[in-house]
């Protein structure tokens, strides 16, 4: 039984290297892909950035295509802050902190020791 242990593994063995003996598989060219479409030259996807400023605070609109995306707005005193229109209805406005629109999960101390 011990002599067939080593016979047997060099028989598999051989197996095993004749699969990696295979001619490779006959490929044709890939197609020519078409030309991208001309997005850089397009105005209607480029931003328009409209400011006001007043007495004491600034602000920005945003639009694209001519919709209204975002309106920026900087007090004089403190940090700058995103008016987004609801997409519910686009009369009321949304305030936001940032435009990062991924879900946070609040992390509050509950317990310290």
């Amino acid at each position: 039984m011990d002599a067939r242990r080593p016979l047997m593994m060099l028989l598999f063995a051989m197996v095993a290297a004749t699969s990696y003996a295979q001619a490779p598989a006959k490929s044709e060219p890939l197609p020519v892909p078409p030309p991208p479409p001309d997005v850089l030259g397009s105005e209607d996807l480029e931003p328009q950035v409209t400011i006001h400023r007043n007495d004491d605070t600034t602000t920005e609109e945003v639009r694209i295509g001519g919709q209204l995306r975002y309106v920026r707005v900087t007090p004089p005193h403190g940090r700058p802050y995103y008016l987004v229109p609801d997409p519910m209805n686009g009369t009321t406005y949304i305030k936001r902190d940032s435009l990062d629109s991924t879900l946070k999960v609040p992390m509050w101390v509950l317990f310290s020791f």
